[in-house]
């Protein structure tokens, strides 16, 4: 059934237009008021280390932050630092913190913060040009603090994008949001992996986009440029042993290119809800769009594209945050959101496939996949849709046009190692590929009177985007190596084309592996019998080539890895074309670094 079609809003529309005051008044709110703004956290040093973004043939962006605006930021390089380029400084826009921070002196929630408080962060960008391929400098950077500080950075190298045929290693990565292995892991990979030329994350930098300290200062030890620049300082306690953990000094030295996962979307906005809230609560774009019809008089009265544009965004979702903080290729079309990049002898193509995620569940209570709260069928304002999807991926749609081009372009098809990577997973044992990737199909009941009775959502197995649109392309146009994440734990498949599939993204807090007797929750009695072990898109895993992880019970060869003890991490060596996972077991801190699987791109 349509969600525009005039049953799906019988006994509700005259809901929606109650809420329409409330939401006039949060518009006008919003549109003309930025939060309080909250006192500087850090002291006057830098807010994080410069960091490497965008190389191109000849150049590449230096980037840092600082909680002060200061003055004469800039970056020094070359072999005595004898260069300059100034930087362009911006504020970020949303960066906030609220009751569930941890950061400063609030280490538990509420102490001191409560609705969101508007942190001022400076982000600094400098293009350094004139570099010479395969040739690596000494930079560093600088800035003017308000009481005229001169603040410097250590001193770190960089160069431009390498030429093919340069042997690289790339460190695989994603779902760090702040998990307890996260720095293990990232150190852990430095040591084995040496020098590490670039890191590619499949999504979920972060839990909540718009708080701050998540990015920059967790005062648990373990936000996200800490983590990969070795300023971490978490605190992983394991069967009674305590190790610090301070990642590794990574991405000071090379660029990072990132997919959008779930975890890099805000919802709607609030100067009063907590972030947590407004993460939780994304509306579809289209539903978005219909609230705003049904006020457009008074939120717009002089029909202004640019306030219509605003409130729909301030009352859907958005990735504002993510895209202000990093400086990524970019597509026509997509902008940051999806892009293609040629690194070395790799062509990376960069998707936005993601979806909210909801709860399995069908208790009353549950925002689930599956069905709207009883308690809230009569209040469509808080109604999930679902789990609905962020930016159209089926064919025909802007993306998917997109990405037919460029699986045809010179530079893909020139290109030694062709890697796709995305946020949602298209073959895996975990438990976030239930349901279907696809739009949810509403069915609601209502009683004699009108009134909503209940709503469920369906999603069609056949019309499942990833693999009924997207994979047949991928085959096609000769892709190596698909790449993701979102269900924390480590496989791989293969299809019978050839295409390898790997979800490497064990860090701490595993969704599970379903296979077996241990099977997922799925809902029964619904149009569609969704998978409850295995891979719903019929794959069949492949045991790890090295040294598989042991079944407890049966001795056998697990082909996962799924664990919040046992970290995982991949490279890719260009040199060979391998792609090696390592596994770390950090309730034994001294133990080595375990090579478990390789399989060749070649």
């Amino acid at each position: 059934m349509s969600l525009t079609n005039r049953a799906f809003f019988k006994g509700w529309i005259g809901v929606v237009l109650f809420f329409g005051l409330i939401l006039l008044v949060f518009t006008t709110v919003l549109l003309s008021q930025r939060p309080v703004e909250l006192p500087m956290i850090s002291d006057s040093r830098l807010l994080t280390d410069p960091f490497l973004q965008l190389p191109t043939a000849s150049s590449v962006r230096v980037v840092w932050f600082t909680e002060f605006p200061g003055s004469a930021h800039q970056v020094r390089y070359g072999s005595r630092l004898q260069d300059t380029t100034t930087a362009t400084t911006t504020q970020l826009s949303r960066s906030r913190e609220d009751q569930r921070s941890r950061v400063g002196e609030q280490t538990e929630e509420g102490q001191i913060f409560q609705a969101p408080v508007l942190r001022d962060i400076w982000r600094h960008e400098a293009e350094v040009t004139g570099l010479t391929p395969g040739k690596r400098i000494p930079y560093q950077v600088v800035s003017l603090s308000e009481d005229g500080e001169e603040i410097e950075s250590a001193t770190f190298t960089l160069a431009p994008k390498p030429q093919p045929g340069t042997p690289l290693k790339i460190l695989l990565s994603s779902d760090h949001q702040l998990m307890p292995m996260t720095a293990a892991n990232l150190q852990k990979a430095q040591e084995v992996a040496g020098p590490i030329d670039a890191v590619f994350i499949a999504g979920d930098l972060i839990n909540i986009p718009d708080r701050a300290s998540e990015w920059f200062d967790d005062n648990r030890g373990c936000a996200f440029f800490p983590c990969l620049q070795g300023r971490a300082h978490y605190k992983l306690e394991k069967e009674g042993i305590t190790t610090e953990y301070q990642g590794a000094e990574i991405i000071q030295h090379a660029p990072l290119y990132t997919a959008i996962g779930n975890h890099e979307v805000m919802g709607y906005y609030s100067s009063t809800d907590g972030l947590n809230e407004q993460f939780g609560r994304p509306v579809p774009e289209a539903i978005a769009a219909i609230n705003y019809n049904i006020q457009a008089a008074a939120l717009n009265p002089h029909n202004d594209p640019a306030v219509k544009a605003a409130w729909i965004q301030a009352n859907s979702f958005n990735t504002e945050t993510y895209e202000e903080i990093l400086t990524l290729p970019q597509s026509l079309p997509g902008g940051e959101k999806y892009y293609a990049v040629t690194f070395g002898d790799i062509r990376l193509i960069s998707l936005y496939i993601t979806n909210i995620w909801r709860l399995p569940s069908l208790e009353d209570w549950a925002l689930s996949r599956y069905r709207e709260p009883e308690e809230d069928l009569n209040n469509p304002d808080r109604w999930g849709y679902g789990q609905h999807i962020f930016e159209p991926i089926a064919k025909g749609s802007k993306q998917y046009r997109w990405l037919e081009q460029e699986l045809q372009s010179e530079e893909f098809q020139q290109a030694k190692y062709k890697i796709v990577m995305f946020h949602h997973p298209a073959h895996t044992l975990g438990d976030n590929i239930v349901p279907a990737y696809t739009n949810p199909v509403p069915y609601t009941q209502y009683t004699p009177d009108g009134q909503v009775k209940s709503v469920r959502y369906e999603y069609p197995l056949d019309q499942d985007y990833i693999i009924r649109d997207i994979q047949p392309l991928l085959e096609e146009a000769g892709v190596q190596l698909v790449y993701y994440g979102h269900s924390h734990l480590w496989n791989r498949f293969q299809s019978p084309t050839g295409v390898h599939f790997l979800e490497s993204s064990n860090v701490g807090n595993t969704y599970g592996a379903y296979l077996g007797e241990k099977k997922r929750f799925v809902p029964e009695g619904f149009q569609e019998t969704y998978a409850a072990v295995g891979d719903p898109n019929g794959l069949e895993p492949i045991a790890p080539t090295l040294a598989p992880v042991l079944d407890e019970e049966t001795n056998q060869p697990l082909p996962y890895l799924s664990s919040n003890d046992i970290t995982a991490f991949t490279i890719l060596d260009t040199q060979d074309g391998s792609v090696t996972s390592y596994r770390f077991d950090t309730r034994q801190p001294d133990s080595e670094v375990v090579a478990f699987d390789r399989f060749s791109l070649r």
